[in-house]
């Protein structure tokens, strides 16, 4: 997952009212900051997803993570807190210009709202809600299966961003070069997904779950890391490389049940019922509850797909 073509950079966050010189100490009101918080931001362009996770270190200190509209998590080294007042700086990413990327707000009614500062100093406003716990209680029920591409066409899915470049033929859907990304049109919440893939050398794309958590697909031959084949991108490495060659057909195979992933590629499982933190880059929305779509990424490059198969829980 490289930045998306079709989103606008990452905005980010800086609130006059908040004084310059903060305490890590929290106080009563900074006690209810750690946690997960799924923003929106809010831009000329319409809303925007982003995410944030603020957790304690040691005694006095807060640190955390943060996803923005594209890219992948980044660390926080320090949550500086004031009463209701939170603030922090992180080194830009994929963003234009040299500043930081400053994040500022307030807490208020058990919800967050600020304003954010991007490192080329434009501004935006954001808000923000505790992220769900999506936690089940009950090991899930399975339906029966449902082909999301049946080698024929494109029924079920739409093009969405920059101009498509999805066609079907042979039984393949392909996507020849970067263009819109596909989406599926029903909506899914906890589920198996099966996927049949191939893609040429230095390729990269993805599978998103509900649309806001990406699966990698990319030529990533080597040492496992958080952008490799199989990746929860910018969370979850792959325990080993499992990836084929360039070029040959591979398979997917993704569990998902609330925040728990289990991927399987190639038959052998990398990931194991893991905890998907929040969203990743690239996503639809940061409405984490709800269900969602399948998405294909289609705006970094060639891809292919042959079976594209779910089961959802009943």
């Amino acid at each position: 997952m490289r930045p998306r073509r079709s989103l606008p950079v990452l905005l980010v966050m800086g609130l006059a009212a908040i004084p310059p010189a903060m305490s890590a100490t929290p106080s009563a009101n900074g006690d209810e900051l750690p946690g997960r918080w799924d923003i929106t931001i809010h831009s000329s362009d319409g809303d925007l997803p982003s995410w944030l996770e603020i957790r304690r270190s040691g005694a006095n200190t807060l640190v955390g993570q943060f996803v923005g509209t594209a890219g992948s998590a980044r660390p926080i080294s320090r949550v500086d807190a004031n009463g209701d007042a939170l603030h922090f700086a992180i080194p830009p990413q994929w963003e234009g210009g040299q500043g930081d990327l400053s994040f500022d707000g307030r807490l208020r009614d058990g919800r967050l709202s600020g304003t954010l500062q991007l490192p080329d100093g434009r501004q935006q406003t954001w808000s923000a809600v505790r992220a769900p716990s999506l936690h089940r209680t009950t090991p899930p029920r399975w339906g029966e299966p449902i082909r999301l591409f049946d080698g024929k066409g494109l029924d079920g899915w739409r093009a969405l961003g920059a101009s498509s470049q999805w066609t079907v033929e042979g039984g393949v859907l392909r996507n020849a070069k970067a263009g819109a990304n596909l989406v599926s049109e029903r909506r899914f919440e906890d589920f198996k997904l099966h996927v049949e893939l191939r893609f040429p050398k230095g390729s990269n794309s993805g599978v998103y779950l509900r649309g806001r958590h990406e699966v990698q697909i990319a030529d990533t031959f080597g040492e496992p890391a958080s952008d490799s084949l199989g990746a929860i991108y910018g969370f979850l490495a792959p325990s080993v490389d499992a990836s084929a060659e360039p070029g040959e057909w591979q398979t997917l195979d993704i569990t998902l049940v609330g925040r728990q992933v289990t991927v399987v590629v190639n038959g052998k499982t990398v990931i194991c019922d893991r905890e998907i933190p929040g969203i990743t880059g690239g996503a639809l929305d940061s409405d984490e509850g709800a269900p969602g779509p399948i998405l294909l990424q289609g705006d970094h490059g060639f891809v292919e797909f042959r079976d594209i198969t779910l089961t959802p829980a009943l």
